[in-house]
């Protein structure tokens, strides 16, 4: 806030540190994370969809090969910025971590 002073440690905590070299990889990792969150989430509930038996079998079909399609793209969106699958795992600290753990 303005005029507010700030000890060393309360300046370091707020202020943001932008690198050239890591702005797009962080920014990358950012959404991957976002996007395997949803990706997870869709593939639950196409598992419990199938299970209460609400799907015809060619909509099983497409669910099945759309959820493979995504999944290798983000293998390879993975690879093009050198992630591995556990860098799009944030830790939210006392909650734990974001995606469930394999």
């Amino acid at each position: 806030m303005k005029g507010e002073r700030l000890t060393g440690d309360e300046a370091s905590r707020r202020k943001v540190e932008l690198d050239a070299d890591t702005v797009e990889r962080d920014l990358a990792t950012l959404v991957l994370t976002v996007v395997e969150l949803l990706r997870q989430l869709m593939e639950r509930q196409a598992l419990r969809r199938v299970d209460t038996g609400e799907l015809t079998e060619d909509q099983e079909e497409r669910i099945g090969m759309t959820l493979m399609l995504l999944e290798d793209r983000m293998d390879l969106l993975r690879s093009r910025f050198g992630l591995e699958p556990e860098d799009l795992n944030i830790d939210l600290g006392p909650l734990g971590p974001l995606l469930p753990r394999n």
